[in-house]
């Protein structure tokens, strides 16, 4: 306990009291629940399972009560999981998009340039007889240090070489074309989905759930922190629910801008999607949990990227969820430890 109550003193030297009583005013407007009945009750949860307001309200906690509470994955079970299965020493193979290219290359479907030990020559040649690249920083997240590069018989590429080299936009990839049907929902940006596998202590790898996230509203990206939405995909590839929008805060059945219905919607290649990231889940192996980001093509699905810190929060969103339990059980027998 005394643990628990250090890290809930921890959680409140960084947390944002405006934050946190927004939440608890939507909850008054969603559910009805008094203002100080939700505040006692996320302060219990803070001191006895380390749960945050954040996840109070995506869980859905004003609603879920007692014992199916424990059914949830929390941050810290998230965070032991990774301790447990992921080797730090290979972190940098994931934080580092031109080591991932190097290491996942038979499954990117698309070609790369590592500016760091070429030339503007070699710049041009990989640039031939392409309309468009993508530069990317090496080392960033949330589709930040990312520019479309467009390509003509015009280009300087002296100058676009020094320009990519000065921002440290080091690596050069062919631009991901993605399947007409995933333009269907959204035609501005790539829409992927994020695959999660865990390989037990056998090397067998499971795919555990998978997420769509898709652009709106003139975004060139699909992702969460830009405005982007995401709503669950269940195993033969089917939206199941409403796109939900962190930055609105509200759930969208039909595409805001592309005005196509969003569930029932079914994912081109899934299947193929699902066998990529478990044969991509078993090449390295002392990184055993892993959210994989897919995108779809017109030939079959392709990796984006991996995160070695997969996310527990969004796939037990409230606003997805048919049934008052969270996903740890699954991961618990997976593993067949207790989390």
């Amino acid at each position: 306990m005394l643990r628990k109550i250090k890290i809930f003193f921890g959680r409140v030297r960084t947390m944002s009291f405006r934050t946190m009583f927004d939440i608890i005013n939507q909850i008054k407007k969603e559910l009805g629940q008094p203002r100080l009945v939700t505040f006692v009750d996320m302060v219990i949860c803070a001191l006895t399972a380390n749960i945050g307001y954040l996840d109070y309200h995506v869980f859905g906690f004003a609603k879920v009560k007692g014992a199916k509470r424990k059914t949830f994955m929390t941050m810290n079970q998230n965070l032991s999981l990774v301790r447990q299965v992921n080797n730090p020493e290979s972190f940098k193979i994931f934080d580092n998009k031109v080591l991932f290219f190097e290491h996942f290359g038979d499954f990117t479907g698309r070609g790369f340039l590592n500016l760091e030990n070429k030339t503007a020559a070699d710049l041009k040649e990989f640039c031939k007889g392409k309309s468009i690249v993508f530069a990317k920083q090496t080392q960033t997240f949330g589709g930040q240090g990312i520019t479309k590069e467009e390509i003509s018989e015009s280009t300087d590429f002296d100058a676009l070489y020094k320009r990519l080299t000065d921002n440290k936009q080091y690596l050069i990839e062919d631009a991901i074309v993605q399947h007409e049907k995933m333009n269907e929902l959204y035609p501005g940006s790539v829409n992927t989905l994020r695959m999660v596998t865990l390989v037990n202590g056998k090397n067998e790898p499971h795919f555990m759930y998978a997420l769509v996230r898709m652009g709106q509203k003139g975004a060139k990206v699909d992702n969460i922190s830009s405005g982007g939405m995401y709503a669950p995909v269940n195993e033969n590839g089917i939206i199941t629910h409403p796109a939900f929008c962190d930055k609105e805060g509200i759930c969208h059945e039909i595409h805001p801008t592309s005005g196509t219905k969003i569930p029932g919607f079914e994912i081109p290649y899934f299947k193929e999607a699902v066998e990529l990231v478990k044969k991509a889940a078993l090449v390295i192996p002392d990184m055993r949990y892993i959210g994989w980001d897919i995108a779809i093509t017109e030939k079959g699905p392709i990796l984006v990227e991996g995160n070695n810190f997969p996310s527990y929060d969004m796939v037990q969103n409230y606003r997805h969820r048919d049934t008052d339990e969270g996903i740890r059980a699954k991961f618990e027998e997976v593993m067949g430890i207790t989390l």
